[in-house]
């Protein structure tokens, strides 16, 4: 029984210094209370605020949720430490803070391709060098922006597959935005004969350029010539389109094409074929004669063709 009453005697002495504590402590216990309150209440107004603001420097939503929610976290997170130093649990935040950077340290090393994702990704959103609906060409993809996220800007090709590019590698690499300034030019490569004439051709060009689907009418066309080709005089036909999907480029060319063939047919304008010249006359030949015999010829059907030729004249000649 003694043993039993020591017990409770212990008990209620620790309960009594506890009581006394507490109230000692009640004052800094409400102070805490109405911190932590008042924290919360501006984490709130701090976050509506940043939001206000974002929208006004970018128009990108995850980038603005995030901002919001890390402001938010923040204050959240200052008002907690201010509440346990006015509980004078002064060792606690020391601890907690020294594991936040042991653990921030560790995560850095762990997630440090996804944290450059992440940083990319917001310096894009401020930057704005495209955005969505821009056609581009970056890292060996070319297609059309459908979103650009914190990790990733989601590119759709031309042939329908979506690429997700990782926003470290489209900000490390140069990027082409066809969509930048609305307008892009067509550079139409054509051949014509050697025996046609250049000034002619360039006249019939120019007219038939005219009335394409989405084509610049205060920029001139521009039909310049290029190369003597083996087969053909090549030249380019540049002009300028209005641009925003790359349809408009594919269907502005393709229009061109269909009304210069239409134009070179209705103006008697040769288009020649690739010509291949054969030299049997060469040092260390045979005469083709001698090669038809000797069945040692690597073009048959060309060959018996140029003999039988050779054959009518001779029998002309002898007839004449």
């Amino acid at each position: 029984m003694t043993e039993i009453n020591q017990a409770f005697q212990l008990l209620w002495t620790k309960l009594e210094l506890w009581l006394r504590a507490l109230v000692l402590m009640l004052p800094n216990l409400i102070i805490a209370t109405l911190v932590l309150i008042l924290t919360f209440f501006a984490a709130k107004i701090l976050r509506k605020t940043s939001d206000k603001l974002l929208i006004r420097f970018t128009h990108s939503s995850s980038l603005n949720n995030l901002v919001g929610t890390t402001v938010y976290v923040s204050i959240l997170i200052l008002g907690i430490f201010f509440t346990l130093s006015i509980l004078k649990l002064d060792k606690t935040v020391t601890t907690l803070l020294a594991g936040a950077g042991i653990i921030g340290l560790a995560l850095g090393f762990a997630f440090q391709d996804i944290a450059a994702n992440f940083i990319s990704g917001v310096i894009i959103a401020f930057r704005k060098p495209f955005v969505v609906g821009d056609v581009i060409e970056t890292n060996e993809h070319f297609g059309t922006i459908e979103r650009i996220n914190l990790r990733t800007v989601d590119v759709r090709r031309q042939t329908g597959e979506l690429v997700k590019i990782p926003n470290r590698k489209v900000f490390e690499t140069s990027v082409i935005n066809f969509s930048h300034y609305g307008i892009r030019r067509i550079d139409l490569k054509v051949g014509v004969s050697y025996a046609e004439d250049l000034e002619r051709v360039q006249e019939v060009v120019k007219e038939a350029m005219v009335g394409i689907k989405g084509m610049i009418e205060g920029k001139e066309v521009e039909v310049v010539y290029e190369e003597f080709g083996p087969s053909s005089i090549n030249f380019l036909v540049r002009y300028w389109i209005h641009y925003k999907r790359q349809t408009d480029f594919v269907y502005a060319k393709s229009d061109a094409i269909i009304k210069i063939k239409k134009a070179f047919d209705q103006h008697k304008i040769e288009i020649p074929f690739p010509i291949t010249t054969l030299n049997f006359g060469v040092k260390g030949g045979k005469d083709l004669s001698i090669q038809v015999k000797d069945g040692q010829s690597q073009t048959p059907t060309t060959e018996l063709k140029v003999a039988a030729a050779e054959d009518n004249g001779k029998e002309k000649g002898e007839d004449g």
